[in-house]
């Protein structure tokens, strides 16, 4: 499972906790609130606790509520205690841990920032002894961070994650052009089956099935339903295929003719604003500056994209780095990132295009990982 991995992702975030002045830090992932960076940490799929010092003689401690499913998963640098022990209770967890990890009193603790107020408080009352700490810009953050520049290990499996998504795509196409699919379920349930069939957890996030009634969203409410997909029009595809814990994400949109002039022009835009956006796409280049240059390709045909142009991808579908032009935007693209570029345009009349794919930056420059497309066809 690549154990050198999670020993250096721990050690990176124990070397910025001493920076930080925390002593032990929790992370959750509970129904409720889920946070990937328990499976990023652990390997663990989920629904437990995870207890992180910066003593460097004591090992993470792994609080699964399903401690089988933790044995069969998890890393072996970390030691495992069953939920069950601590009555499945978040406030007895911690007081144990402080105590088997021998925390000095007084010692700051960081709790996950979405902690609500009253939990906040009842880890007060339940070590008085304590500074704990719930902060959005604290060690919770800088994981996210650590997160956008992708290991060896994980670089691995996104090649894996990608292959697999290319061939769902390439099977996707055919059975379109063959008009295989008569409704945006069929679509959907089709990219399901496919992607666990070739060794998936599943989808990395709802998909979304918008046929020409429909595409004029940029996610499509709901998801997909029973009207026609792949009709005469504009209709889009946007779902990422999730392996081994990262998932892709990618948009295809289906242009069945005729289309009218504002269709075509729409399509042309947006292929060019994507082909921009690839061009520009080099280590040591702010991704604002990537953002600003397709939006200002939209302004000049008078069109506004009405979302970012791209964002990083991971264990969650949506990560750091963020690809979009708001002043706050301070990302650098660098070697291990690994991120989506997805120029769209949408029309309440005419329907909607998106062209989306998966990119890496490697030392050898761009990589493209996904072959999402434009497919075209004619009346």
């Amino acid at each position: 499972m690549g154990e050198y991995r999670y020993v250096r992702q721990t050690e990176n975030i124990m070397n910025y906790m001493s920076f930080a002045g925390s002593r032990l830090i929790v992370f959750e992932d509970f129904e409720g609130h889920r946070d990937p960076t328990i499976r990023w940490l652990s390997n663990h799929p989920g629904d437990a606790l995870i207890f992180l010092s910066n003593d460097i003689m004591g090992k993470p401690i792994l609080v699964p509520w399903d401690v089988n499913m933790a044995k069969q998963y998890a890393s072996d640098f970390f030691t495992i205690i069953p939920y069950t022990d601590f009555e499945r209770n978040p406030y007895k967890a911690l007081k144990a841990v402080v105590e088997i990890m021998n925390v000095p009193p007084g010692s700051r603790i960081e709790i996950p920032p979405e902690t609500s107020y009253p939990s906040f408080l009842r880890y007060v009352d339940t070590l008085p002894d304590y500074d704990i700490i719930c902060r959005e810009d604290g060690t919770h953050a800088e994981i996210k961070a650590m997160r956008a520049i992708k290991a060896a290990e994980e670089i691995e499996r996104y090649r894996t994650a990608a292959r697999i998504t290319n061939e769902v795509i390439d099977e996707l196409e055919k059975q379109i052009r063959a008009g295989a699919f008569k409704t945006e379920v069929d679509v959907a349930q089709f990219i399901e089956r496919e992607g666990r069939m070739r060794g998936c957890e599943g989808t990395g996030f709802e998909t979304l099935v918008a046929g020409p009634k429909r595409s004029f969203g940029i996610h499509a409410f709901p998801s997909y339903t029973g009207e026609p997909f792949g009709t005469q029009g504009l209709s889009i595809i946007d779902f990422g295929l999730k392996y081994d814990g990262y998932t892709t994400d990618v948009t295809i949109t289906v242009a069945k003719g005729p289309l009218n002039r504002t269709q075509e022009r729409m399509l042309s835009l947006v292929e060019k604003a994507y082909n921009l956006a690839v061009s520009l796409a080099k280590e040591g280049t702010p991704t604002r500056d990537i953002a600003l240059a397709v939006d200002t390709h939209f302004e000049k045909a008078k069109k506004k994209m009405p979302h970012a142009l791209g964002h990083g991808i991971g264990v969650e579908a949506h990560e750091e780095p963020a690809i979009r032009s708001r002043s706050d935007n301070e990302w650098v693209l660098q070697q291990g990132m690994v991120f989506t570029l997805e120029p769209g345009l949408y029309d309440p009349a005419h329907g909607g295009c998106r062209l989306e794919n998966d990119f890496m930056l490697t030392e050898n420059g761009l990589e493209q990982l996904t072959n999402s497309r434009i497919i075209r066809i004619p009346e």
